[in-house]
């Protein structure tokens, strides 16, 4: 190996672990399970792979004539393969919930940004890493403050000789901020107890809360539930 490629390449993957700590403080600090040490290795294991094609003539002499030609792209597309399956370990459904969707895309990135910093393509490494820390840090400050609907899977149940009215079910609902969508309903129990199912959203959080306070104070509920779904 010649000796001004020591120096090159130590700029290589240093440029990709530094780059990859950054990405990954973000994801530790948000408790994500793919955090500093994850992002850091993945993107310091895309740019060591790609080294070996942008300095293949320091391994492979033959590679300079005709006879040998390798494509620093295949390469490329193997390590983008190999994310994939990395990237599914970390989605995972929580109820109504997918949670992980992020980090996985993180990741992925992450992984694209290393190949970028493997061959030496700095600028627009440069650009993608502070492209990707802007998106999931102010992008996360932009999203909560933007209006958006919050869905929730409600479950309500009451013994079946006295099941409030659907009608005044919707109406102490729809009062408390909320509309319903994809009704559905059940005996329960051996037909003792009869359960409403259904979706409900809101543009307000906090209306949340106050309808949780006003179920407990009812004594006519056997039971419910409601599971916000989201990331």
């Amino acid at each position: 190996m010649n000796a001004p490629h020591y120096f090159e390449i130590a700029g290589h993957l240093a440029a990709a672990w530094f780059a990859g700590s950054l990405i990954g403080a973000e994801r530790s600090f948000h408790g994500r399970p793919a955090g500093f040490r994850t992002h850091a290795l993945v993107c310091l294991a895309s740019a060591l792979l790609m080294l070996i094609t942008a300095y293949q003539q320091d391994w492979f002499p033959v590679v300079v004539s005709d006879t040998v030609r390798m494509d620093p792209q295949r390469m490329a597309q193997g390590i983008m393969t190999g994310i994939g399956f990395l990237g599914a370990g970390v989605i995972f459904k929580e109820g109504l919930s997918v949670r992980g969707l992020t980090t996985a895309a993180s990741i992925w990135i992450t992984a694209a940004i290393g190949i970028l910093y493997g061959v030496g393509f700095f600028y627009p490494a440069l650009l993608a890493t502070l492209a990707t820390i802007g998106t999931l840090a102010l992008f996360r400050w932009i999203e909560e403050k933007m209006p958006s609907q919050h869905y929730a899977l409600h479950v309500l149940r009451f013994p079946r000789g006295r099941t409030q009215p659907e009608a005044e079910m919707r109406k102490f609902i729809t009062d408390h901020g909320f509309s319903i969508a994809n009704m559905s309903y059940r005996l329960d129990e051996d037909g003792k107890v009869f359960e409403y199912r259904m979706s409900i959203r809101t543009t307000d959080p906090t209306n949340i809360p106050r309808l949780v306070q006003d179920y407990c104070k009812r004594e006519d509920i056997l039971e419910f539930r409601i599971s916000p779904t989201g990331d």
